[in-house]
Parts: structure tokens; C-alpha cells; sequence
């Protein structure tokens, strides 16, 4: 049903770890085969034990007077104060209500159901159940799952991210608002400070003063320090590269800098290259500088691309991706398939594609997605949902849907962005694979090619909905690849602004909690009213109950 390196994945997807070693346990003791013993019981028997000890004590307690002393009470009271009452309850299980739908519309869970679990769990002995020894097959089983995790949640460089100064802070002048969070500017100055430095800084002044300004948090004081670096050497490449992306206020500007830290770049990289071999610290120093003049170009290529010179912009590309082949991570080839798309060179595309969508290179958006679109072009213009459930689908119908289903499956947030049924903001700086962040990533700069092919939007909206049909547990098994990982929705509300409404998937149920104090709020609001408005009625409502309740407990 789906092309070889789908189903290379779903093999691997379905290949389950090796069960661990079983061994005979040690025989537990009497404490432990008790609490074991009542904790499988059940609350039931505890129910049952209780009753009876009650039953037991209703003489010594005087029960029925006390009861009854309790009911004459009840009866005395007037209507308002049950008004009181039940308008109070219902104002403060309202306000609870609100407080558990805040909670978990930004943080995913319900508040009580939380604290319920860290502070209960250790009264209901939940705590020294779960505790498994160090070597036991458990706790590798749970390590092993954590370590899947957290590959899977991993962070990547945004490869089409925008300019700081050009863009995301133009945006900001306009809105007052903030593109970025700090977890993402963070690491990109953790990227800055991998890719543009190294151990032999402090032999040039420049490098040293740079290295202080890829630390600095305030942008001010970072574009101070490059015209420090500049003023100490005006040859300093990663000082043009920084004052191109903070402080160049349009693309024209970012890329008049960057063509200046170009020449220096290479001229660096040029003596960089004669001294590679004389120590380990030349070698550090040469990849250094081979990262900043790849970094240089590629911000190059995207300013020709922006600035409407799209062949420029290819053939840049091109060239960084055959003089550097090593540096496949930085994902130079999805910048070369948005421009190819913009060019519409799909015979280009299709190369690209043959090269990357390969069972052994990790899977983007962007791949699987554009595979999706050259497929849905053969057949989209022609394409109608009546005529499809008459006739049947052809086969060039067949391995387009069955594309879009894969794509879907990759990352299930892009197609409600490419039908603008979410609302696009600009991309973030790092996305993560299969989440919201990648998906706002991809259609801010592709939902303009679909668009450009005529159909290819109403088959995607037509079909993409039955991928879920698939892979109904899509945590815990896919069809393929990797069951969707869990942790997509935290890390992308830490990428993303919080005036977006982050996407989640598969969609979360209304916690329990919430229900009821809504359930709560309800009832007792309309028991407030009925009270208020039929006070005798209700007065004699109440105490029929009250008359009910003595009988019952006179007869026991």
C-alpha cells in the first residue's frame, strides 16, 4: 500500500524490542503477601468492613437521636438559607470549573487530577509499587522507552528560518508582539556558539570579543560587541554575519553584510585550509570556518531567494551541497526544493526527492510533503469526489492519496494549516520533527505551491482525514513509521508564542474533574433557582427527603 522506504519503516516500527530474561523471584514475606492480598481485594472489602463496624457501634454512637437532632435542624431552616447555600456552592464550583479548563488548555492535564496523584499516591502506597530495582527487566524497559523519547523529541535547526532583524523584529514594531520565546533564542545562541567558535579564539581579539557577544542575551549589547570586533579587525567574518541577522532592518541590507563577511570568510577558510594539518587545534580552527562560510552562503542563497532572484538561490545551493556533502544535517536540500517548487521545476524536485526520501536519511515535513504534491499534480485537476465514488480510483488516484496519508502520518498539523483552518505565525527558529512547530514551518512557505496547483488543495482535503482511520492508536502503533510520539505537544509549547493555540494530536480528552465541577456548578446553580423562585415547594421537597432519611435510618 505504500512505496518501499514507507514500508522499510513500518518494519522497523513493528519491530518489537527482545523480551527480557525471566528468572524466579524471591518469596515474599507475610507483610508483603498481605498488603498484596488486600490491595487486590479491592475498596469493596474495606466498604463492607466498615458498615459492619458502624452497624456494630450504632447503640454506643446514638446514632438515630443524633440523627434525628440532626434532621429537626434541617427542618427549621428557612428557604434562603438553602438559597444561600446553593448559590455558593455553585459560585465556587464555577470558579473551579474555569480554573481546571485554564489549566488544561495550557498545560494539557487537570490540575486536581495532579496534585491528586503526587500527593495521594504515597497514602495509597503507590509510590513503593512503583519503585523497581536498578538491574530489573522494568527498569531497563523504562530506560529504554525514555531514551526512544527523547530522540524523538529532539530540536532541530529550522533550515528556512527568517532574520531576526529584517523580519522577526519588524514583525514585532508592527504587532507588539513576540515572535520567539526565550527557550528558542536560547538555542539558537547555543547553535551560534557551537558553529562560530572554537578553542583558538583567544589567539585573535576578535574572535575573543565575538565569542562574549554570542553569550550576550541583550541585542543591543551583541551588536555593540561585533562593532568592537570590527574596530579590532575589520576582516572578522562572524561579526558581519551577526550585524546581517540582528541588525539589518530589511533583506537588502542583511545581504550587503553578508557579502562582506563572505570575502572574509573565505579568505580565512583559505588560510585555515593551509594550516590544517600542523596541530589538533588548525583542525578545530578549519571547521570553524568551514561552518561560517556554509552558514554565509546559505543565508546568501535565502536573501537571493526573498529578493526574487530564485536561479541564483538554486544554484548557490547546488554548489554548497557538492563542495560540502558532509553537512547533510543543516538540511541545505529542503531550502533547494521550496526553490525549485517556486521555480516549478518539478522534474528537479522529483531528483531531489529520489536522492533524500531514502529509508536511511531521517524524514522531514517537507519531504514527505512535497512527494504528496508531486503526486496529487498528475491527477488533481481531474480529480472530483463524485466521479471517485462512482467509478473508483485510478491508480495514479490510488498512490496519490496513499502519499497523502503518509505525509499525514508523518505530521498530522500540517493539513488544517494548508486548508487555512488554523492561522499561520511565523516559524520559529528550531522545530521539532512531527509536531505543531514544523508544520507552521512548512506551510508558511509551501501552502503558496499548493495553492499554485489547481486541485491539489480539495483532494488533500478530501482524503487526509482517512489516514487516522490507519492508525486509530496512534501512541502506540503506526502504520509507517514510529508510533507519534507523546512529548510533541510540551516541546512545542516551549518553541512556540504563547499567543498561539498550540496544536495537539491525538486530541485529548476532557479530563474527569472537569466535567463534574461543571456537572456541580450546574445543578446546584438550578437548585439555587428553583429554591429562590418555588421556596414552598421546595421546602417541602426537603423535607420529605429528611422524612425519608429518618425512616430509613429508624428501620436499620
Amino acid at each position: 500500500m505504500a512505496d518501499g522506504d514507507g514500508l522499510g519503516e513500518a518494519a522497523s516500527a513493528a519491530t518489537s524490542p527482545p523480551a527480557p530474561a525471566t528468572g524466579l523471584s524471591p518469596p515474599l514475606g507475610w507483610r508483603e503477601r498481605l498488603r498484596a492480598g488486600l490491595a487486590g481485594s479491592g475498596a469493596s472489602l474495606w466498604f463492607v468492613a466498615g458498615l459492619g463496624l458502624l452497624y456494630a457501634l450504632r447503640v454506643p454512637l446514638r446514632l438515630c437521636e443524633n440523627l434525628a437532632a440532626v434532621t429537626g435542624f434541617f427542618n427549621s431552616l428557612t428557604p434562603k438559607f438553602y438559597v444561600a447555600l446553593t448559590g455558593t456552592s455553585s459560585l465556587i464550583s464555577g470558579l473551579i470549573f474555569i480554573f481546571e479548563w485554564w489549566y488544561f488548555h495550557k498545560h494539557g492535564t487537570s490540575f486536581i487530577e495532579q496534585v491528586s496523584i503526587s500527593h495521594l499516591r504515597t497514602l495509597m502506597g503507590g509510590t513503593e509499587n512503583s519503585i523497581s530495582e536498578p538491574g530489573s527487566p522494568s527498569s531497563n524497559r523504562e530506560n529504554e522507552t525514555s531514551r526512544h523519547n527523547l530522540s524523538e523529541c529532539k530540536v532541530w535547526r529550522n533550515p528556512l528560518n527568517l532574520f531576526r532583524g529584517a523580519e522577526y523584529r519588524r514583525y514585532t514594531w508592527v504587532t507588539g508582539k513576540e515572535p520567539l520565546t526565550y527557550y528558542d533564542m536560547n538555542l539558537s545562541a547555543q547553535d551560534h556558539q557551537t558553529f562560530f567558535t572554537c578553542d583558538t579564539d583567544f589567539l585573535r581579539p576578535s574572535d575573543t570579543v565575538m565569542q562574549k557577544a554570542w553569550r550576550e542575551r541583550n541585542p543591543p549589547a551583541r551588536i555593540k560587541a561585533a562593532y568592537q570586533a570590527l574596530e579590532l579587525n575589520n576582516d572578522c567574518a562572524t561579526a558581519y554575519v551577526l550585524l546581517a541577522e540582528e541588525e539589518a532592518t530589511t533583506i537588502v541590507d542583511a545581504e550587503r553584510l553578508f557579502k562582506q563577511a563572505l570575502r572574509a570568510g573565505e579568505a580565512i577558510y583559505r588560510r585555515s585550509q593551509q594550516c590544517q594539518h600542523q596541530s589538533p587545534q588548525h583542525e578545530a580552527q578549519l571547521r570553524r570556518d568551514t561552518n561560517v562560510l556554509v552558514y554565509i552562503k546559505r543565508r546568501l542563497a535565502m536573501c537571493a531567494r526573498k529578493l526574487g532572484r530564485i536561479r541564483e538561490a538554486v544554484k548557490i545551493m547546488r554548489e554548497l551541497m557538492k563542495e560540502f556533502p558532509p553537512l547533510t544535517m543543516l538540511n541545505i536540500h529542503e531550502n533547494l526544493l521550496e526553490s525549485l517548487l517556486e521555480l516549478q521545476a518539478y522534474a528537479d524536485v522529483q531528483a531531489v526527492l529520489a536522492k533524500y526520501d531514502d529509508i536511511s536519511l531521517p524524514k522531514s515535513a517537507a519531504i514527505c510533503y512535497t512527494a504528496a504534491l508531486l503526486k496529487t499534480r498528475t491527477v488533481s485537476d481531474k480529480f472530483s469526489p463524485e466521479t471517485a465514488s462512482r467509478r473508483g480510483l485510478s491508480t495514479a488516484e490510488i498512490n496519490a492519496v496513499e502519499a497523502i496519508h503518509r505525509a499525514v502520518e508523518f505530521n498530522p498539523h500540517v493539513p488544517k494549516y494548508l486548508l487555512e483552518m488554523k492561522s499561520l505565525i511565523l516559524p520559529p527558529e528550531h522545530i521539532l520533527k512531527r509536531g505543531d512547530s514544523e508544520a507552521i514551518a512548512y506551510a508558511f512557505f509551501h501552502l503558496q505551491h499548493w495553492k499554485r496547483i489547481e486541485g491539489a488543495l480539495n483532494l488533500l482535503q478530501c482524503t487526509w482525514e482517512g489516514t487516522f482511520r490507519m492508525i486509530p492508536y496512534p501512541l502506540e502503533k503506526g502504520h509507517l513509521f514510529y508510533p507519534y510520539p507523546s512529548c510533541t505537544e510540551t516541546a512545542d509549547r516551549e518553541l512556540l508564542p504563547a499567543f498561539h493555540h498550540v496544536s495537539v494530536y491525538p486530541k485529548k480528552e476532557l479530563p474527569f474533574f472537569i466535567h463534574f465541577t461543571a456537572g456541580l456548578c450546574s445543578s446546584t446553580a438550578m437548585i439555587a433557582f428553583l429554591t429562590h423562585q418555588f421556596p414552598e415547594i421546595m421546602g417541602v421537597f426537603a423535607k420529605a427527603v429528611s422524612m425519608i432519611s429518618r425512616t430509613c435510618v429508624e428501620y436499620w
